[in-house]
């Protein structure tokens, strides 16, 4: 029985390579990262001492450095069960729960067909490759100049240009000995009924082959050079190959550079996508020409958890935003969302990279909100909420647009989300009123407040003074102790980070020059990581006891003693010395990732006050002040997190979120 292309992909997206090979082989528990899907045992096709067997989740291949085997889920079940190949893809398809096809004595030909239709499309790009190259691409070559693309980019991403002829390329695959019918079936040329003579469907246009997930060419996007053309950009209608909402521009490429740990982004056009490139940033895709669509959606997250997705600051890159939400918020998951970021007004990437370089493009994606700030900022900052009423409305929307997500458990932290962003801030406007007098929550701050100036005056904007004073509050929060709960002591989650590797210093003979690099903001705890990271480096025998043994002769012995205590009192149990390593490395990973957002806030934080003070100009200080809110209350949610870790995981012999004591 023959399978088509499509239906394998489909199974094997939807089946973790790992789940099959695990029930013949017992994963390494040293080597293998289970959160990043890559694994690691000893070989089940030849003996070995040492695991040297590796696979990954999101290639979906496996691999062994000793004998060298290597495939995918078939060829393990076909190599290893010795199954014949109908076989092991019925046993796959079983484990993603999909029934296999019924027979179709039309499939085998229409595969025949596709492959056919695949040649006709490679040749098409050559063709065009080569016109844009020859005398009529004079035109198209030196617009690719003007916008700064190299001789190495165009020759990349196979750029190249239709000439004006309305029967050229035709002619051209005719000679080829490719017929009527084919040429058609490609969407290369326009036919129907009422058309008496086809013609070629792309002219005196820059073309952009459009690649599959198997880097084969499907479509063409074409760029008028021409500026009464009435269509700027022009895509390849749908045929066999081609169904637009499944494809995205620069797909294959930007899955390969994302490797390991990286993210997608998502910008908006062609142009944007090979001007990034051509800067280094090879790991952004674009949908072609029109609004990103739930299948393509779905085909990011193969990809990566929480992609980047970029739009423009003016007035219609918001309502592409709102309408990403909206097509987001039903389809997210645990582990599953997305991040925005704004271009800076009239600006595109093209137009950031090719006057700056990367730096500035870099810049705006790593200031891309998660999902749930632009839910908060789109909702609040629509109205004005000075009456019981209008709060119980925003509260009402909040709750309509929460309600969308339709993974229970997710939807019940959104909802409480929304609900503590409605408590800090209004809970911090009413604390204003009371010094004031008078107070506003305003229109245009995404939501994030508008604070009057004090006295009687009429209602306005912040000016320089207010802004000043509410530099004051920060500092003031700051050394409340309400941030963080003892003063005395270090923040829970940095303590938390050293003591799991004081405990389990492995994770500093595995991972040491990514921990070197840490910094924490309190002194001791500074003190106490560099002695740990001197001692790991000093060679010979290293564990625990002489870890602690460099600690103690440094006279760190009664800190590390109430550090030990503070994990203990708080019950992070993944810190102790009695977790298993598996879950303290996982616990670990975890307040990690807290730790590097909380110093990101905390950066961003004291550069927004240094703005407030320095600014003079009342409409800059109010957008500011806008901006300082949101980052102070993620801020107060990430330092008030009590529960970082949820008690020892299974391997450690606890139940998981158990609260039990130590014993």
């Amino acid at each position: 029985m023959r399978f088509s292309p499509s239906f394998l992909d489909d199974i094997r997206d939807r089946v973790p390579i790992s789940d099959v090979i695990g029930r013949h082989v017992t994963w390494d528990r040293k080597k293998t990262n289970t959160s990043r899907g890559d694994w690691w045992a000893c070989c089940p096709f030849h003996g070995e001492k040492s695991p040297s067997f590796h696979c990954e989740d999101k290639k979906g291949r496996y691999h062994c450095f000793g004998c060298g085997v290597s495939g995918d889920h078939f060829k393990f079940l076909t190599e290893l069960e010795s199954l014949n190949f109908p076989e092991a893809v019925e046993r796959v398809a079983d484990m993603a729960g999909i029934s296999l096809p019924a027979p179709d004595p039309q499939a085998a030909q229409r595969e025949r067909q596709r492959a056919t239709l695949e040649d006709v499309m490679e040749m098409a790009a050559a063709y065009f490759e080569g016109e844009l190259q020859g005398p009529q691409g004079a035109k198209a070559r030196a617009y690719l100049r003007d916008r700064g693309l190299s001789g190495r980019t165009i020759a990349a991403f196979r750029l190249g240009y239709s000439n004006d002829n309305r029967s050229a390329l035709k002619e051209h695959l005719a000679s080829r000995g490719v017929d009527r019918e084919q040429i058609e079936a490609c969407g290369l040329v326009v036919h129907g009924p009422e058309i008496s003579v086809s013609y070629d469907r792309f002219r005196d246009r820059i073309m952009f082959p459009i690649l599959s997930s198997r880097e084969r060419v499907i479509a063409f996007g074409g760029r008028a050079l021409s500026p009464g053309a009435p269509a700027k950009y022009l895509n390849s209608n749908e045929t066999e190959l081609f169904h637009k909402g499944n494809v995205l521009y620069n797909f294959a490429r930007a899955r390969r550079a994302c490797g390991q740990d990286g993210t997608l982004i998502v910008v908006e056009g062609y142009m944007d996508v090979i001007a990034l490139a051509q800067a280094g940033i090879d790991n952004v895709v674009a949908p072609l020409g029109t609004a990103l669509g739930e299948n393509q959606l779905k085909l990011i997250w193969r990809v990566t958890p929480q992609p980047v997705l970029c739009f423009d600051g003016d007035e219609a890159g918001q309502r592409a935003a709102n309408r990403t939400v909206d097509l987001a918020l039903p389809l997210i998951g645990p582990g599953r969302s997305l991040r925005i970021a704004v271009l800076p007004a009239g600006k595109d990437p093209d137009d950031l990279v090719r006057q700056d370089g990367r730096d500035p493009f870099d810049q705006v994606v790593n200031s891309a909100r998660p999902l749930a700030d632009v839910v908060w900022s789109r909702e609040a900052g629509a109205g004005v909420f000075e009456t019981p009423e209008s709060r119980a409305e925003l509260e009402a929307k909040l709750k309509q647009t929460t309600g969308l997500i339709a993974d229970e458990s997710l939807r019940r932290h959104y909802q409480q989300d929304m609900r503590d962003r409605m408590q800090a801030f209004f809970g911090y406007r009413n604390r204003e009123q009371g010094k004031s007098g008078r107070g506003n929550y305003g229109r245009d701050g995404g939501g994030r407040g508008n604070f009057e100036r004090g006295g009687g005056g009429g209602g306005g904007r912040p000016g320089a003074q207010s802004a000043r004073g509410m530099v004051a509050v920060s500092e003031r929060l700051s050394r409340s102790g309400l941030v963080r709960g003892h003063a005395e002591m270090p923040s829970l989650r940095e303590t938390v980070l050293v003591m799991t590797v004081a405990n389990h210093p492995q994770m500093l003979h595995d991972e040491f020059d990514e921990l070197a690099a840490l910094e924490f903001e309190d002194k001791g705890l500074m003190r106490v990581w560099q002695v740990m990271l001197n001692a790991a480096s000093a060679g010979g025998r290293f564990d625990r006891e002489r870890l602690f043994a460099a600690l103690e002769a440094d006279g760190q012995g009664p800190f590390i003693a109430r550090l030990e205590s503070q994990i203990r009192n708080a019950r992070i149990w993944t810190a102790t010395v009695e977790a298993a390593s598996e879950d303290a490395r996982e616990g670990y990973i975890q307040a990690l990732g807290l730790h590097k957002r909380t110093r990101e806030l905390k950066w961003q934080k004291s550069e927004l006050e240094r703005d407030i003070v320095e600014c003079e100009d009342a409409e800059q200080s109010y957008a500011i002040i806008a901006t300082l809110q949101q980052v102070q209350l993620e801020i107060a949610r990430l330092e008030n997190q009590e529960a970082i870790i949820d008690g020892f995981g299974v391997l450690s012999g606890r139940i998981k979120g158990g609260r039990g004591s130590n014993g």
